[in-house]
């Protein structure tokens, strides 16, 4: 079972709401049903991660929705977080990026660090919204200063091309190497790259092998193939 969903289900009980029946680590769906038509705002954003993800029912992304919007509207960041990628996904719902990027601001203004990265991509791709670079490093670096690896990446990215900053390569690695640290392939193929050349860094073959070598392992050809390339130059 997810992780979160059984952190809510306890969270539940020790509020003395309601008595969990578990089968095959799945609560029961009455008892929960009972709890969320009641207004709890938990149970209901529990009943669409439950719909959501098929656990415990039958996967329904429209009853998903349904839920979602409940605990959503009243003011349940991760739920709006959710209700947002089921309309950027169109799962439930008709794809719609203007009501996706309106509810991922809702909980990225409470600080949502996973909706506060989509924003960043939406004003990126300028889908559901005016195309806006600036505000896309705004929002990657509000979820980046809370060590959301994929927004430390993209910030790195926005410095690497100056795109919505200044261009800085020093600040590129800065971030390339959080995100690096914290096992996102993407960023340790960056940062091995960039000591490669020594652009943004004093060059170091031993430490850009040690990177590439790290987002090899971590699924990336191209990791691979500059650790070959590397290799076959001697180093």
């Amino acid at each position: 079972m997810n992780t979160l969903l059984k952190k809510m289900m306890v969270a539940l009980l020790a509020l003395g709401i309601g008595q969990a029946v578990w089968a095959d680590d799945v609560p029961d769906l009455q008892k929960i049903l009972r709890i969320a038509e009641q207004g709890y705002v938990p149970a209901q954003y529990i009943l669409g991660m439950m719909y959501d993800n098929g656990q415990g029912v039958r996967q329904d992304y429209a009853e998903a929705v349904k839920w979602y919007r409940k605990a959503a509207e009243q003011g349940y960041a991760q739920a709006q977080y959710n209700l947002g990628v089921m309309y950027d996904q169109g799962q439930g719902v008709r794809q719609d990026y203007a009501q996706a990027v309106q509810w991922y601001r809702k909980a990225a203004e409470q600080g949502n660090a996973k909706a506060q990265y989509n924003l960043g991509v939406a004003y990126k791709k300028g889908e559901g919204v005016r195309q806006d670079d600036a505000q896309a490093v705004q929002w990657y670096r509000k979820a980046a200063e809370q060590g959301l690896a994929e927004a430390q990446l993209y910030l790195g990215v926005m410095y690497d091309n100056g795109r919505g900053v200044r261009q800085d390569y020093a600040q590129a690695m800065q971030w390339y190497r959080q995100a690096a640290e914290q096992g996102d392939a993407h960023a340790q193929l960056a940062l091995g790259l960039r000591y490669a050349t020594g652009q943004g860094v004093r060059q170091d073959i031993v430490i850009a092998k040690e990177w590439v070598g790290k987002a090899c392992d971590n699924g990336i050809q191209l990791g691979c193939d500059a650790y070959r390339e590397l290799n076959q130059a001697g180093y």
